[in-house]
């Protein structure tokens, strides 16, 4: 009876496996569909700009690859040094660093309904930061160019700087010292690695358009994107951290000694109140940047 259970568990285990990838591979194949369409759509309409053919495949290709890699290695390498050291310190950690529908939602829907938008309104390519003569454009560039670098800013500043700080965080609210894991703790370790990330971020959007944009030459510059993509992941960071610290329960569990995010009977209260998950905080973040700081780069963004 024992065997045959457990075969009966190993086919349920293997037929979920199954679904899994062939859901996953249905989902790539429709988003590859949509991909083509409006490329045939921008190749076609006389008021769109095209793009070539390479570019498309470019676009599609490299996505497709990570995506292939990330389901290879379930997201991150189990051996990974920073996945060993977070694990001890994350009550919450999962093997792997798989991310589910909901946290990729809250992180990339913002950015993927901008991106949208941006389409329908100017259609497909790159079309040069300049307020003064494509302020629509330039305000829905920077808005997703700020939201993603805000997500970028907040995954190195937890993820790099709460295993790399060699000193406590301390809570922004209150400036106290507070557990590593705590809602609303910084480091200058992570705030500067969420400077970093999101320069990265904005130094991938200046190449594109130094690479694929052909009128750069009677355009505003270009190079304050850069400094937006840090800023963003900077500002994007602090704006997480004040809602963490605010919205999310943080307390200690004295059974495990760990910071947990919801309440337990061993648990004790550090900061915050049980009103938001981190999912909700990191797309009430990306929201906040994408409205606010292109509205600001506005008045400082340098005329052509």
């Amino acid at each position: 009876m024992g065997g045959g259970s457990g075969g009966l568990g190993e086919q349920e285990d293997f037929f979920k496996e199954y679904l899994k990838m062939m859901t996953n591979i249905v989902v790539l194949s429709l988003l590859i569909c949509i991909s083509l369409a409006f490329w045939m759509v921008s190749m076609t309409a006389s008021t769109l700009r095209p793009i070539s053919p390479w570019r498309w495949l470019f676009s599609v290709l490299v996505p497709l690859a990570i995506v292939t890699q990330g389901f290879k290695k379930k997201s991150l390498d189990h051996s990974g040094a920073l996945g060993d050291m977070k694990k001890q310190i994350d009550s919450e950690y999962k093997e792997g660093g798989q991310r589910n529908w909901v946290q990729v939602f809250c992180n990339g829907g913002v950015p993927t309904e901008l991106a949208i938008l941006y389409m329908i309104e100017n259609g497909p390519g790159e079309i040069p930061i300049d307020f003064s003569r494509q302020y629509t454009a330039s305000w829905m560039c920077l808005s997703l160019l700020g939201a993603l670098a805000c997500s970028a800013g907040d995954t190195w500043a937890s993820e790099i700087g709460t295993v790399m700080s060699k000193s406590k965080p301390r809570l922004i609210t209150t400036w106290e010292k507070v557990p590593v894991g705590t809602n609303g703790g910084i480091t200058l370790v992570g705030l500067f690695s969420s400077l970093l990330g999101g320069m990265v971020v904005g130094a991938a959007y200046f190449i594109a358009q130094l690479l694929f944009v052909s009128d750069l030459d009677i355009s505003a510059p270009q190079w304050p994107i850069i400094v937006f993509g840090a800023a963003a992941g900077f500002l994007g960071s602090i704006v997480d951290s004040y809602l963490g610290a605010t919205m999310q329960y943080s307390g200690f569990d004295k059974n495990i000694c760990m910071v947990v995010n919801h309440q337990t009977k061993d648990s004790k209260h550090i900061s915050g109140k049980p009103i938001l998950d981190n999912n909700a905080v990191n797309l009430f973040s990306s929201v906040v940047i994408a409205l606010v700081l292109p509205g600001v780069a506005w008045g400082f963004w340098p005329r052509g």
